[in-house]
């Protein structure tokens, strides 16, 4: 969400900064901006809407400057407009800003009651105003900064010029992710390693409470205290050639494509084929003796978490309790002695999981957590991690992270079934061996892309749309109605097909199509009792199923799509595809913004 990009450069900064907020599309926003040191002033280009909008305004009005900041915004406070739009800035200083300064109001008072006057209705306008008022008052640059960080609350970072001081970017964060780029005579700063990739490949990442005085020189760390510190400077293996659509009409479209790819890095990385056995990374608790595990997360992290709770209990009799992250750090559960705490979250830097991480740990729960940035604050604050290997992730709904996700839950559930012992060496093999055979069942899903697009042009006709499962493939119901209702904006409910006849079946007419995730197995007998009811009530089903479930469905079924045969525990993998496919052809039908659809962000970092 937001994303900042700063620069200590060489030659005219203008395009490389307009490159770099580029590369911070995938985080969602509404309007972006640019700000330099000219002269011994500060010039700066803004514009609602994407940033081909800003790049036209940079076009007809060029911006000079060899050292400057640019920033895409996501409305928190304030309305989406030019007006609002990052940098912000006084004649003194020029700010952009990530996250929600929690006092503004307090503090916007008290700046009005100097005789501040204010042009924006963000809570970031007043960042400029008191670092301008402590530069008033004689003092320098840094001890502005100091003192202005000081009276903060909130989870922020920063990217700050002075006028001219050429040589001068000071960056902060504070619950919120900053890096730091090293070049050659040259720094930057960045809301991560991608916004960096052109430029550098030598990053430092703030830890939390930091703030760094950049030159082109290098950098001087300081943490929240003020005191001087070392942050090891690290070479990522980040490119820029990650971030191509390689001929795909979206980002989400070739994500999607990749499933079987990074699905097949994920296992190689936890599953000896060999030997048909799990290898975790060292977690360093006993899996064996858990008294429970607590998972949390948010959106589609939180529906991987709820298929992994079947798992869990199901195959590794493993008690699980879980929870939204935004619910579970304040509700203050009691949380068990010697217990485990699990994390789920594809940017590693989600402000409620992160939140709900530091409660878990403060209550003495042993944190692991599954991310897909090993660098992220999420991975850093735990004590053991569980990498999913999607890449870089660009579309705003998730998909390959989602299925990568799943693979290593699933491995993680194999892990403890075996320290438990309620996994035998033979069972495990056996599983080990079906989520094997994931990535190629994946590809048989994919190369059937085009039977989804007629169906998605009737779902794109629809106003409801409902979704049904049972058993660990009820949350990819729930994950199913997500992605319709992201990306397509038509409402959609996932519910558990024995919930039916508790409610949802009163909105069952011909026009509410409802899709039936159904593969063979135990439950599949009476999954079809519940798709009995929906047929009988004029109800249009499309069902996802496997041959052996086609065939026992009624012929009142409106649409058969049949899937590969896989054994029940991989099957909520298998089946995340498409219901991607489903959603994604729906919006295409559409015409919506499919990579970046309206109010949403690819990274949650403010409550």
């Amino acid at each position: 969400m937001c994303g900042i990009i700063g620069i200590i450069g060489k030659s005219p900064v203008g395009p490389l900064l307009l490159d770099g907020l580029k590369r911070l599309e995938y985080r969602g926003y509404d309007s972006a901006g640019v700000a330099t040191l000219v002269g011994t002033g500060i010039d700066r280009r803004r514009a609602e809407g994407k940033l081909k909008n800003l790049a036209a305004v940079m076009e007809k009005k060029p911006i000079e400057g060899t050292t400057g900041i640019g920033h895409t915004r996501w409305a928190t406070h304030g309305r989406p407009n030019e007006t609002n739009a990052h940098p912000h800035m006084t004649p003194q200083v020029a700010v952009v800003h990530n996250g929600i300064i929690e006092n503004f109001r307090d503090l916007r008072r008290a700046l009005e009651g100097d005789g501040q006057s204010f042009e924006t209705e963000t809570d970031t306008e007043v960042i400029a105003h008191l670092l301008s008022q402590g530069l008033k008052a004689g003092l320098d640059p840094v001890a502005a900064t100091a003192e202005t960080l000081h009276r903060l609350e909130g989870a922020f970072s920063l990217a700050i010029i002075f006028s001219g001081q050429h040589d001068l970017m000071i960056g902060a964060r504070r619950g919120s992710p900053l890096a730091v780029g090293y070049g050659d005579g040259e720094m930057f700063l960045g809301s991560d390693a991608l916004a960096l990739a052109p430029l550098t490949d030598r990053i430092c990442y703030l830890e939390e409470g930091d703030w760094a005085i950049l030159s082109g020189n290098g950098a001087e760390v300081r943490d929240a205290q003020g005191s001087v510190v070392e942050r090891p400077v690290k070479r990522t293996a980040v490119s820029g050639a990650l971030i191509g659509k390689g001929g795909y009409r979206h980002f989400m479209q070739k994500e999607i494509f990749e499933q079987p790819a990074v699905i097949g890095d994920t296992l190689t990385s936890y599953v000896d084929p060999l030997k048909r056995r799990v290898a975790l990374p060292e977690v360093s608790c006993d899996l064996g003796n858990l008294p429970r595990l607590t998972i949390s997360a948010c959106g589609t992290a939180y529906i991987a978490g709820l298929v992994a709770k079947y798992w869990l209990e199901q195959i590794a009799r493993q008690p699980v309790e879980i929870d939204v992250a935004s619910e579970l750090r304040y509700r203050e559960a009691p949380l068990p002695e010697g217990g485990a705490a699990l994390f789920i979250s594809q940017s590693g830097e989600t402000i409620d999981t992160l939140a709900a991480l530091r409660y878990a740990k403060a209550e003495g729960q042993h944190i692991l957590s599954v991310v897909n940035v090993p660098e992220s604050i999420i991975a850093r604050e735990s004590n053991a991690v569980l990498p999913t290997l999607a890449g870089p992730e660009i579309g705003v709904a998730s998909t390959k992270a989602f299925t990568t996700q799943l693979v290593v839950l699933a491995c993680l559930t194999l892990a403890i079934g075996r320290a438990k012992g309620s996994l035998t060496a033979n069972r495990e093999a056996a599983l080990s061996e079906a989520l094997l055979e994931v990535p190629q069942r994946a590809a048989e899903v994919l190369a059937m892309d085009a039977q989804f697009i007629g169906i998605a042009q009737e779902l794109a006709e629809a106003r409801d749309v409902l979704y049904m499962a049972r058993g660990s493939l009820y949350p990819l119901a729930l994950e199913g109605a997500l992605k319709l209702k992201e990306i397509s904006y038509i409402h959609a409910e996932g519910y558990a097909a024995g919930e039916l006849k508790h409610g949802p079946i009163a909105l069952i007419d011909d026009l509410v199509p409802v899709v039936v995730c159904a593969p063979s197995g135990p439950l599949l007998t009476k999954t079809l009792s519940n798709v009995e009811e929906v047929v009988a009530r004029g109800g249009r089903v499309i069902l996802l199923s496997d041959a052996e479930g086609l065939a026992q469905a009624s012929d009142g079924v409106a649409h058969r799509i049949e899937l590969p045969k896989v054994d029940p525990f991989v099957a909520p993998i298998l089946y995340a595809l498409p219901v991607q496919l489903l959603a994604y052809h729906t919006a295409v039908a559409k015409g919506t913004d499919v990579d970046q659809p309206r109010n949403l962000a690819k990274s949650v970092t403010v409550e």
